[in-house]
C-alpha cells in the first residue's frame, strides 16, 4: 500500500489524466488507477513514469469520450 504522499500523487495524476473523462465513466478511471498502482508496485514512482503509464492505460481503454 502506497504511503500518504504517494497516494496523493497518484490521485493528482489520475485526476489530471482523466480530466476529460466523465466521473461516471468509472471503468476508464479504474483502468488508469490500476495501471498507476501497478507502476508504483514495479518501483517506478516518478511523475513522468506515472503519467506515461496512465496515458498508455487511457489509450487501451475503449471509450467514446476521447
Amino acid at each position: 500500500m502506497p504511503d500518504a504522499q504517494t497516494t496523493a500523487l497518484l490521485r493528482a495524476i489520475l485526476d489530471e489524466l482523466c480530466c476529460d473523462i466523465p466521473r461516471f465513466d468509472s471503468s476508464t478511471r479504474t483502468s488508469v488507477a490500476s495501471q498507476l498502482l501497478a507502476t508504483v508496485q514495479q518501483g517506478k514512482s516518478s511523475i513522468e513514469d506515472l503519467k506515461r503509464a496512465g496515458k498508455v492505460a487511457l489509450r487501451r481503454s475503449p471509450t467514446i469520450w476521447r
